[in-house]
């Protein structure tokens, strides 16, 4: 791998598994200083111990601005600065209908989701001005780009986290602090670990392989470095083109389905 990150700084927050923890793996490897900020304790020191001095933990709840404010503190003291924020943890919401939605995990939801990615925006910000600028990533998801039934709360936020982040990118593009979302769908991890991903590939994605963190892990790399220098109030979907429309075979079956012909 290169050094696409020499130099820098960058917290990601929910960074002891899942995209997170790929995110964080590779900026170490692209020569980031990385501070993992995460509820999970024991996952996020035994990752940072694996990765040595250029890495360390930070337990932080996302929902809690006066944590996040300790994040970034501790972040500036332990590397000396703070390049790159990368709001990435989140959690899933209800997946009942609707109308069998108590939609007693609003608030929670809401905190992490939504209220976690502007505090910790907000408050890397508020350093990243006076330092000459810097890169904000935050994580939503197709579920905020496309609707659906069921996770209603999670869409919501994710949605919300859109609209936020295109204003900020706005707002703080005269500090010289960009701001992108990055849009998963269908990876596997812990929040998502009861689904069928390979059936949900097949059914509405268009290009057939199942996704990793990995795959998302390339592209917050893009949009952290250099590369994307010009690029800031954008979606990026990593999600086999599901954003763009159902796969050929569904297509098929559908056309099908309304001609009664049949599939060849």
């Amino acid at each position: 791998m290169g050094q696409e990150l020499s130099g820098k700084v960058a917290i990601v927050t929910g960074g002891a598994s899942g995209i997170g923890r790929a995110t964080v793996e590779l900026f170490v490897e692209e020569g980031a200083q990385v501070v993992i900020g995460d509820v999970d304790a024991e996952r996020g020191e035994e990752l940072a111990a694996a990765l040595g001095g250029a890495a360390a933990f930070k337990r932080t709840d996302v929902a809690n601005a006066d944590e996040v404010q300790g994040l970034v503190d501790f972040t500036a003291r332990q590397f000396g600065g703070l390049h790159i924020m990368f709001n990435n943890a989140g959690i899933a919401s209800s997946f009942r209908r609707f109308l069998d939605d108590d939609l007693t995990d609003f608030q929670r939801v809401l905190a992490v989701d939504l209220f976690g990615v502007m505090v910790g925006s907000q408050r890397a910000a508020r350093r990243m001005s006076k330092n000459g600028g810097g890169v904000i990533i935050n994580s939503t998801s197709i579920g905020g780009i496309n609707a659906g039934s069921g996770l209603t709360v999670y869409r919501a936020a994710k949605a919300a986290v859109i609209h936020f982040s295109k204003s900020i990118a706005v707002d703080l593009a005269e500090y010289g602090i960009r701001v992108n979302c990055i849009a998963p769908a269908h990876i596997p991890t812990a929040i998502n670990a009861s689904l069928n991903h390979a059936q949900i590939v097949r059914a509405m994605q268009p290009l057939q392989r199942v996704g990793q963190p990995r795959d998302v892990a390339n592209a917050v790399l893009y949009l952290a470095s250099e590369r994307a220098a010009q690029v800031t109030g954008i979606v990026l979907p990593v999600d086999g083109g599901t954003t763009a429309g159902r796969p050929v075979g569904s297509l098929k079956e559908f056309m099908v389905a309304r001609s009664g012909a049949t599939a060849r």
